[in-house]
C-alpha cells in the first residue's frame, strides 16, 4: 500500500539578511533592513529585513523611505546577489541528499517530496540540521498533503520551525489565518475580499464557489474556493528554468516626474543586472513596464545587439524603452526585466 502524498517546503529564514548577519556577526539582536544600494533615502524597496526590523512593521518590498520612517536606527545594507546566489547553491546541495524530486521554488526556497520516507518529520528535522551544519543558517519546514498546505506551514512557526499540517487541521490552523496568507492572494485581492467582508480564510472556504466565480472569474474565483479548503494537485516542477529576471516597485504615490521615473528605473536596472549576473546569463532584451495611476499597464521592449551583463549597456536600453513612453500621465509602478535564453 502506498503512502500518503507529503510536500515538504524549505524557506531559508529572513535569508539576505541572515547571510549579512553571518559576516557581520556586530549586528545581530539590531534591526536590519537589506534592499537596494543600502541607502534609505535612495528609491530602492526592501528585499528582507530581521525579525528585529520586522517588529517595526517592516517588510518585502517595502519602499525603503519608508523603512527609514519607521526604523530610523535601523541598520541598511546593500544587496549582493552574487554572495547569496553561492550560500542558497549550499543548501541545495544540501536538500539533494534527502529527495531526488525537488522544485526549485526561488533562491531561498524549495519543495521537496518525501512521500517515500516512512517518517517525513524525521526527514524534515534532518535537513534542518544539514542546512546549519553547512551554511551556519536556519531554515523553517512545512511539510503537508500538497504544496500549499506546505507553504503555509513553513511560515506558521518562524524562525526555526518545523510545522505539519494535515487536511483534519485545516478549521483549527488553517482557517483562523488572514487570508492573505494563501498562496496567489496578493494584497489587491485582499483589498477585494475585505471589502466583500472576508478576512480570514475560513470567512473565503464558507462562501460559495458561484460568488467568488461572479467577483473573481472562472478560473480565479475556483482557485480561491479550493485553496481556502487546503485542495492543490499541483506536481512539484523539477525542471523549470527562469528565462528573465525582474525587478518592479510601487510608488507610495502616484507620480508625473518623469525624472523620478527613470531614477527608480536607474536603481532597478543596476539590481536586475545583480540578478542576472547571479543566474550567470547575459540579456538579449530589456523590457521596461509602467503601470499608470487607472491601473493600465504598457511595457516597451529594447533588444541589444548582443547579449550582455554589462551595468551601463543595460541602464541605457532600460532608459530607452522609458524614453519610448509619453509623459503627463501618473505613473503607479516600474519595471524592468531581462530576458535571455539557454
Amino acid at each position: 500500500m502506498s503512502r500518503p502524498r507529503r510536500i515538504l517546503h524549505v524557506d531559508m529564514d529572513a535569508f539576505f539578511a541572515a547571510v549579512e548577519l553571518k559576516r557581520h556577526p556586530e549586528l545581530r539582536g539590531r534591526p536590519v533592513v537589506v534592499g537596494g544600494r543600502g541607502d534609505p533615502q535612495s528609491r530602492g524597496v526592501v528585499s528582507t529585513a530581521t525579525y528585529e526590523a520586522r517588529a517595526f512593521g517592516i517588510h518585502s518590498g517595502m519602499a525603503l523611505r519608508l523603512a527609514w520612517r519607521l526604523c530610523p536606527q535601523a541598520v541598511f545594507l546593500p544587496v549582493d546577489f552574487d554572495t547569496y546566489a553561492r550560500e542558497s547553491e549550499r543548501f541545495k546541495a544540501v536538500l539533494q541528499q534527502f529527495s531526488q524530486t525537488i522544485e526549485d521554488a526561488g533562491i531561498d526556497e524549495a519543495y521537496l517530496d518525501v512521500s517515500d520516507a516512512p517518517d517525513p518529520a524525521a526527514v524534515g528535522r534532518a535537513i534542518k540540521q544539514q542546512v546549519q551544519a553547512s551554511t551556519g543558517l536556519t531554515c523553517s519546514v512545512g511539510i503537508a498533503p500538497n504544496k500549499l498546505l506546505a507553504k503555509l506551514a513553513s511560515d506558521l512557526q518562524k524562525p526555526d520551525g518545523l510545522t505539519l499540517l494535515d487536511e483534519k487541521d485545516i478549521p483549527a490552523r488553517v482557517w483562523p489565518l488572514p487570508a492573505g496568507k494563501l498562496l496567489g492572494v496578493g494584497p489587491k485581492t485582499e483589498a477585494r475580499l475585505i471589502e466583500m467582508g472576508v478576512a480570514t480564510i475560513g470567512e473565503l472556504a464558507a462562501l460559495p464557489v458561484e460568488t467568488l466565480v461572479e467577483h473573481f472569474g472562472e478560473a480565479r474565483g475556483r482557485y480561491l474556493h479550493e485553496a481556502a479548503h487546503g485542495r492543490d494537485d499541483s506536481p512539484l516542477i523539477t525542471h523549470w528554468e527562469p528565462k528573465s529576471v525582474g525587478r518592479e516597485v510601487t510608488f507610495e504615490h502616484d507620480t508625473a516626474d518623469m525624472t523620478q521615473v527613470a531614477r527608480t528605473l536607474f536603481e532597478l536596472a543596476e539590481e536586475a543586472t545583480d540578478a542576472l549576473r547571479a543566474e550567470a546569463k547575459l540579456a538579449r532584451r530589456v523590457t521596461v513596464k509602467l503601470r499608470y495611476a487607472n491601473f493600465e499597464t504598457h511595457t516597451h521592449t529594447i533588444s541589444l545587439p548582443d547579449p550582455g551583463d554589462q551595468h551601463g549597456v543595460i541602464r541605457q536600453a532600460a532608459l530607452e524603452g522609458l524614453a519610448r513612453f509619453g509623459e503627463g500621465r501618473k505613473v503607479r509602478l516600474v519595471g524592468v526585466r531581462l530576458e535571455f535564453s539557454d
